[in-house]
């Protein structure tokens, strides 16, 4: 359980006095983008920030707005969201049902052309937490797409992430 190995890091990172346990945050892209969402559901109470960069924010939407050409591939490794049990469970675990949870600042980067993690999945989960009133930065690259590759988008990119981090990570 890729969540709970998460909770444990956090654990160690409490228990060593060489690290501040009250300026963890954590940051991934695609099925890290994911983890990102659900440490942020599980373990607020013990995170500054979190930042996803073209992660999966539902696993039921996003199987069903993927690129066709990778579904089936993605729902051997996910669950396949038409079997009405198997789409019960993804739902359960997605982070939009659990956004209710999050309540530390979020950043979301996506790529506006992404044929893996459609735009959708980021758009749905900065409507939610924001309408629970939490803090969420957002950045769309309209001429990107699963991930930034340009240069000036990169560089927007990473600019954001340390003034981000500054504020939310690194404050005193």
């Amino acid at each position: 359980d890729s969540v709970k190995d998460i909770g444990a890091l956090l654990d160690w990172v409490a228990a060593d006095p060489d690290l501040d346990e009250t300026r963890t945050g954590v940051w991934g892209g695609s099925y890290g983008g994911y983890m990102v969402l659900a440490c942020l559901v599980h373990y607020s109470d013990r995170l500054c920030c979190g930042i996803n960069m073209v992660g999966i924010s539902n696993f039921v939407t996003f199987l069903e707005n993927t690129s066709e050409y990778r579904r089936d591939l993605r729902r051997v490794k996910y669950g396949d969201e038409r079997d009405p049990d198997m789409r019960a469970f993804l739902e359960k675990i997605s982070p939009l049902t659990n956004a209710d949870k999050i309540n530390k600042p979020l950043f979301i980067v996506q790529g506006a052309n992404d044929p893996r993690v459609p735009l959708s999945e980021a758009v749905q989960i900065k409507e939610k937490v924001s309408a629970n009133g939490k803090e969420v930065w957002y950045m769309v690259a309209s001429d990107e797409g699963h991930g930034f590759a340009k240069k000036s988008n990169v560089d927007q990119y990473q600019a954001a992430i340390v003034a981000f981090c500054n504020k939310f990570l690194l404050k005193s």
